[in-house]
């Protein structure tokens, strides 16, 4: 069998105030095309389907695009996980009337271990758990369950006891792997320590489908993040390359195939100047880009000469006022408000022109002024 792994979709996921579902939209239909071109047997989505527990109607809209093609138009079963991003009971609401459809979705852990049955190969399915999950769903375990590696041994264990001898087993599984490489977007995965567990707590599985780190990346020969279908931050992330991993359960062989981006991400530095007239090409130019200016201070002026070289603009950082050596940052929010509030226009042109913080009764002064030339208009 052919089984199709990927997570983290983060599906409503935003930049600033700006909606990246036109960008997800984009990776979906790549994942779509690789299921067609490679006859994939079933899709794996270790968790995160969402990027929050209470996800926007338009989010809603494009997760049900996305596994209805799937398991319709295309006759693909698709086997889901709840993330820590995702609510256990939203994303698992009608699970057995939508199981019969080919879409199997586990929120929440169970004593009983949950699994998908296929013809070579059962597929165990163990959602996002805390200490405290396990120790409710094995109560005579309670008091050796004492750290979160405790908590996956003890379900984990229960899982090894149900093996068939004559199949493949597989996990799909949403945790931290001690030694596993984070990205800057993966704001949970850097809590700390304490929530990471070994890889040994996974030993006997034959594959372990995993999400929750954002860069794809082998943790052993059984054990692989698909990371994320598009880059979620700058830095790391913009040398990542997005993709899915197809594994034939016959060979155990594995197959990395990459996605195209609707907009990359990059950081580009220089003077003002050459930022201007940039070496990039269009692709860069085009995509998702953060600048960082060495000679200028971030004036509105420059930032409209900017956003007419790069569209997609999300931040920009240049010089401090009060420090030679220092940079301020703006975000692509702060950007688009400029653009379009006129106090923060004239805050920013206070800071810019003046030096100084405009005041309670500046800001009222204008803010009058405002209203008086909208009166007129």
């Amino acid at each position: 069998m052919i089984f199709l792994h990927t997570s983290d979709w983060h599906i409503g996921a935003m930049e600033g105030d700006r909606s990246l579902l036109e960008d997800q939209q984009f990776f979906i239909d790549g994942i779509c095309s690789v299921i067609q071109e490679n006859r994939v047997d079933a899709v794996l989505i270790a968790g995160d389907v969402y990027d929050r527990p209470v996800a926007s109607a338009e989010a809603i809209r494009l997760y049900d695009h996305a596994v209805t093609r799937i398991c319709r138009d295309l006759n693909t079963p698709v086997l889901i996980i709840a993330g820590n991003h995702d609510s256990a009971e939203r994303l698992a609401s009608c699970s057995d009337l939508l199981a019969p459809a080919g879409l199997h979705v586990i929120g929440e852990a169970s004593r009983t271990p949950q699994k998908v049955s296929f013809a070579d190969t059962d597929v165990y399915m163990l959602p996002w758990i805390t200490e405290e999950k396990v120790r409710s769903l094995f109560p005579e375990e309670k008091e050796g369950i004492k750290s979160l590696e405790d908590a996956y041994r003890v379900v984990t264990d229960s899982m090894r006891g149900t093996f068939d001898p004559e199949k493949k087993h597989l996990i799909l599984a949403h945790a931290f792997i001690t030694d596993s490489e984070t990205s800057t977007s993966d704001r949970a995965a850097e809590i700390g320590f304490a929530v990471q567990v070994p890889a040994a707590v996974f030993d006997g599985f034959d594959y372990v489908a995993l999400g929750h780190l954002h860069k794809p990346q082998d943790v052993n020969s059984r054990i692989r993040y698909s990371g994320t279908p598009m880059p979620y931050s700058f830095g790391r992330e913009e040398t990542q390359e997005k993709s899915v991993t197809l594994l034939d359960t016959e060979s155990m062989s594995r197959r990395i195939i990459p996605l195209p981006l609707l907009h990359r991400r990059t950081t580009l530095a220089g003077t003002l100047d050459e930022l201007l007239r940039p070496t990039a090409d269009e692709a860069v130019r085009n995509g998702y880009v953060r600048l960082q200016i060495s000679d200028a201070y971030v004036g509105l002026e420059t930032l409209s000469a900017l956003r007419n070289v790069y569209p997609n603009l999300l931040e920009v950082s240049g010089k401090n006022y009060d420090d030679d050596n220092g940079a301020v940052m703006l975000s692509a929010e702060e950007l688009r408000r400029l653009e379009s509030d006129p106090m923060e226009v004239f805050r920013h042109f206070c800071r810019e022109e003046l030096d100084l913080d405009a005041d309670e009764h500046q800001l009222a002064l204008f803010a009058d002024a405002v209203k008086a030339g909208e009166e007129t208009a």
